[in-house]
Parts: C-alpha cells; sequence; structure tokens
C-alpha cells in the first residue's frame, strides 16, 4: 500500500529549530535519502556504509555506523547527526548531544515498505517535505511497476545469499536480512528462510539447501577468495549452482540498503535471476 501520510508523524515538532546547514549521515540508505532530496551540498561527513552516490566519496569519514567517535565527529561542526537505528555507541550520542549536536535516529523499520518513512522522517527534519512527497510517489511508482513484472514469473530459482566466511563457514541471509526481503522481492527462493538473520550454514546444510544460484556482494568478494575460490568448495561445488558455475555479483549499497533507489535494485536482481524477463522500465 502507498504511504504517503503526514511526513512530520515521526519528528517531534522540537527537534530541529532550525534547517541545519551541516549534516552527517550514519547509514547508507539515510544518505542516499539526503542527496535525493536535494540537500547534498548540505553533507559534510558519511560513514563507511555510503558509497552512493560516488560524489561523496570526498566527505569526510565518519567511520562505521555502530562505532562513532564523537571527538572526530564533532571537528566537522555538524548541526546534525541523521543516524539508523543501530547507530552507537550510546556513550558517543550522548557526547554529540552535550555538544549541541541534534542527533535523529530513523524508524527502525526493514525492507521495501519502510523507505518511504524513512523519506518522511529525514524531509521532516530537513523541511523538505514537498520534494518528500514527490519522491515517495515516484518510488511507488517504480516499485508498483517493477512488481507486476515480477508477479508474472511461473518458477522461482532457489536462492543463496552468502555475506562473507567465518573460520571458513559461509555466513548466509535468514528471514529479517535484507537479503531475504530482496530476493523475495525480485522473485527468488531464499533458501536460508528456515533461519532468522545472518548465520552460518554448514555443508550439509547448503547441499541440502540446493541453490540454484549464489549471490555474493562485489565489495566482499576477495575477502572470499574469489568465485573460483567458492566453486571450488565442496558444499559450494555440489549445488545445482555449483555445477553451473551460477555465481552472481551483486552491489550490496543497491540491493541490500533499502533507500530511494530499492526499485532499481529489484529491477536489477531480477534481471539476473530471470534472463528472459522483459524489465525495462
Amino acid at each position: 500500500m502507498r504511504w504517503l501520510g503526514f511526513l512530520l508523524i515521526f519528528v517531534p515538532s522540537a527537534m530541529v529549530a532550525d534547517t541545519p546547514t551541516r549534516i552527517v549521515t550514519a547509514g547508507g540508505d539515510l544518505t542516499e535519502i539526503v542527496v535525493a532530496l536535494g540537500d547534498s551540498d548540505k553533507l559534510v561527513g558519511v560513514d563507511t556504509t555510503s558509497r552512493y552516490p560516488p560524489a561523496i566519496s570526498d566527505l569526510a569519514s565518519i567511520g562505521y555506523v555502530r562505532r562513532l567517535s564523537p571527538e572526530g565527529l564533532l571537528t566537522l561542526t555538524p548541526d546534525l547527526l541523521i543516524g539508523s537505528h543501530d547507530m552507537g555507541p550510546d556513550t558517543a550520542l550522548e557526547q554529540l548531544e552535550a555538544a549541541g549536536v541534534t542527533v535523529a535516529i530513523a524508524p527502525e523499520g526493514r525492507g521495501a515498505e519502510a523507505v518511504p518513512e524513512k523519506i518522511a522522517f529525514i524531509a521532516g527534519l530537513l523541511r523538505r517535505e514537498d520534494e518528500a512527497r514527490d519522491l515517495i510517489a515516484a518510488y511507488w511508482d517504480d516499485m508498483e511497476e517493477v512488481a507486476a513484472k515480477v508477479a508474472t514469473i511461473e518458477t522461482k530459482p532457489k536462492v543463496l545469499f552468502v555475506l562473507s566466511l567465518r573460520e571458513g563457514a559461509p555466513i548466509v541471509g535468514g528471514v529479517e536480512t535484507p537479503a531475504h526481503d530482496i530476493i523475495t522481492l525480485a522473485g527468488g527462493e531464499n533458501v536460508a528462510a528456515e533461519i532468522q538473520g545472518w548465520k552460518t550454514f554448514n555443508q550439509e546444510a547448503i547441499i541440502g539447501a540446493a541453490p540454484d544460484a549464489i549471490l555474493v556482494m562485489g565489495s566482499h568478494l576477495e575477502g572470499m577468495g574469489g568465485v573460483e575460490s567458492l566453486l571450488a568448495r565442496p558444499d559450494i561445488a555440489l549445488t545445482p549452482a555449483g555445477r553451473t558455475g551460477n555465481v552472481l555479483t551483486v552491489d550490496g549499497a543497491l540491493m541490500l540498503q533499502f533507500g530511494p533507489r530499492t526499485p532499481e535494485g529489484v529491477r536489477a536482481l531480477a534481471g539476473l535471476l530471470h534472463p528472459d524477463l522483459d524489465l525495462t522500465p
């Protein structure tokens, strides 16, 4: 269902007294929203999960969203820090607030349905309500278009998302992960749906799951030894994906962060999983 509700509903009226002029973001999805709303010129720092658009690579890095340093962040003299629900540590946020920085934590919801709420939240902070209405409407139009095409798929390939390796064992995405959400939206069946969150999968589980395709993030592929190394693993080699060499490299920022570009991410993954499907916008 479309969500075009009152855009200030998530923002306490006293949270931001004036329109902010120096913004720091901790969360790649939130950074993309600030840019999409037209305030890229006000960004002075971003966290390491923020990789789009490419121009933000010139901005100061504030580190990882869960391990922020108040000292380094304060050197940027921000008046507003916008972060995801898991931003921290709490002691750092308390120090920033004590120093006069407004700390705004975005709604926790996940998946495609949560994107309009995040847009609305940030729009309220930035006084960009009109722009947000247009952005949300365009987002739903695009989502509904790609969803209608994916709905025509008759056969769903079995997909396994491998995030990384832990002591040699693959860490895979179960339910309540963005990997599960994007696989489902793109017309695939997540073979790790029996687990919750990011967990390791042993050899028997991978072989038994029999994925037709294995997804990996391009930014994590080198740490796993590359595609050839993955395919050489006995557990991967004995799956349909391993036998056909069907390891698909995806853009994590596009497909896993759930922001304004999510329809594009769904379309891209659907194209990989269903190469014969016409996904032209």
